[in-house]
């Protein structure tokens, strides 16, 4: 197995997959401490009444002796079509990445295929490829928590452990938005670890990681909780622990520990401009893992809940001109048509503040809490409109009854006041545009055009109150203060778009 750096150096998000087929899974580690080893508490400096830090570092060997047979390592195999001269299917792997694929250079590096298959139909070729990744056992009976893209489009699945006895695996299920994969072994007595609760964990706590990084079995790694509540932009609902713990190609699916011996996450995501590990590393909350798993366990499949909103992040120019104490909360820039916001009387300018008590503070911390949630159940919203509470409840529909996802949007920015040339939609635009009111952009300049509205776009509503004329405009511009949102749709887009009035 090749360690040469990759070639490649746009920051990306490396999903190591281990079965992706082909790579191998890169996770997040953390560092575990036993009572016996936790450090020392805190003491007060007598003199300044600051805080002192101990000396000692933690002892990691008492959680490894005791929890590492329990971490596993999983080689996949599989097949996958390339095309016939693509530098996959050549023997020397050197080749740069093709232009526009910045995953390419990377599934190769860590490829293991055997051979060279014979060539396929239509001037495609099928190779067998091979990954690894890691994985731990929670069931004596032989149940295995991965992450999904370890063992996704495997053909055969190996478990070895560290005893050095191997099992054919069988996928149970996977769930692509988590990241879950459950797989189980036919053995028994099986050495397994302790599952904790992600609530409890707490920033700058010492974490531990096990796992196989480049097909190194049982490698231990150590670590901080650098962060909580990670929302990353790879339309995942899942809220990540950020940890500084050593993340490489084979650690996916890898258990990450507590002080306290607990596993409280899954290993699952690097940020890298090389594919290797570089400071920053994600793993899957295990609450959200153990969900998964008795779902797939009991009936073979994962539901998830839905919303049907859009949303985008409050900044503080939203939160001047939504007169919001603190920019905080998820902005509802469209709500589908006859989905349970829709039906809840969500509409676009809300802003959702709190879910069944939860605050949401950013954005992404409302699909976290959703996804949470099982279809069927009733949330209670507490959302921002116009400058006063409400309180909303909402009966949650079931994702898989809908293809399409809801993915959240980055508002654009701009500075300075508004500068623009408006006209009424025409009978004939309202009805291509889907829309009830609004006034068509003739002109942008000034603070709306650095904002980044453009002529085209369609105005319908101004701080969440609908536009119908040009006066109506005027007079929202003259009650704001510091900065307006404008609700524009652009296409079949609707976003807003935060303008500084100075």
């Amino acid at each position: 197995m090749k360690t040469a750096a990759l070639k490649n150096t746009s920051l990306v998000l490396a999903l190591l997959a281990a079965g992706a087929i082909g790579g191998a899974g890169v996770g997040a580690f953390n560092v575990l401490h036993t009572p016996s080893m936790a450090a020392p508490a805190l003491v007060a400096n007598n003199t300044t009444g600051a805080l002192s830090a101990p000396m000692a570092l933690p002892d990691f060997s008492q959680i490894t002796e005791r929890y590492g047979p329990a971490v596993v390592n999983i080689s996949v195999t599989g097949m996958t079509k390339v095309k016939d001269g693509s530098p996959l299917a050549q023997d020397d792997g050197d080749e740069d990445a093709p232009s526009g694929d910045p995953f390419f250079e990377f599934f190769k590096r860590f490829q293991q295929g055997q051979g060279r298959p014979g060539a396929g139909r239509g001037g495609q070729q099928e190779m067998p490829t091979r990954g690894q990744g890691s994985g731990f056992i929670v069931s004596a009976d032989g149940i295995i928590l991965t992450n999904a893209h370890v063992v996704r489009g495997a053909k055969e699945v190996t478990v070895k452990l560290t005893d050095r006895r191997e099992f054919r695996a069988k996928v149970l299920g996977a769930d692509p938005k988590t990241d879950i994969a459950v797989l189980r072994i036919d053995a028994k007595n099986l050495p397994v670890v302790t599952l904790g609760k992600t609530s409890d964990l707490r920033v700058g706590e010492w974490v531990l990681a096990i796992g196989s990084p480049f097909g190194f079995e049982n490698t231990v790694t150590a670590g901080v909780v650098s962060a909580k509540g990670r929302s990353l932009p790879d339309d995942s609902a899942v809220p990540f622990i950020q940890t500084d713990v050593a993340i490489n190609p084979g650690n996916s699916g890898g258990p990450l520990f507590n002080a306290r011996g607990e596993v409280v996450g899954i290993n699952s995501q690097i940020y890298s401009r090389s594919g290797g590990y570089q400071g920053v590393s994600f793993a899957i909350p295990i609450d959200i893992a153990n969900k998964i798993k008795n779902q797939i366990v009991t009936t073979g499949k994962v539901e998830h809940a839905r919303l049907g909103v859009a949303v985008q992040e409050v900044n503080q120019a939203f939160a001047d001109s939504f007169k919001l104490d603190k920019p905080e909360g998820a902005l509802v820039s469209t709500v589908e048509k006859g989905s349970p916001a829709d039906k809840a009387g969500l509409q676009s300018g809300d802003v959702i503040r709190k879910v069944n008590g939860q605050p949401i503070v950013s954005s992404g911390d409302l699909p976290a809490v959703i996804g949470l949630a099982a279809p069927g159940d009733n949330v209670t919203l507490e959302i921002w409109r116009q400058g006063t509470a409400k309180a909303l409840t909402a009966r949650l529909a079931n994702a898989n009854d809908k293809t399409s996802e809801v993915a959240s949007k980055k508002e654009a920015q701009g500075q300075g006041r508004l500068g623009l040339a408006l006209r009424p939609l025409q009978p004939e635009e309202k009805q291509e545009a889907g829309l009830d009111n609004g006034l068509v952009v003739q002109q942008a300049s000034g603070p709306a055009a650095l904002a980044g509205v453009m002529p085209g776009d369609v105005l319908i509503s101004i701080n969440g109150l609908p536009v119908k004329n040009v006066d109506q405009v005027r007079a929202a511009v003259a009650k704001a203060e510091k900065s307006v949102a404008l609700l524009i749709q652009r296409g079949n887009d609707k976003i807003f778009v935060p303008v500084n009035l100075g």
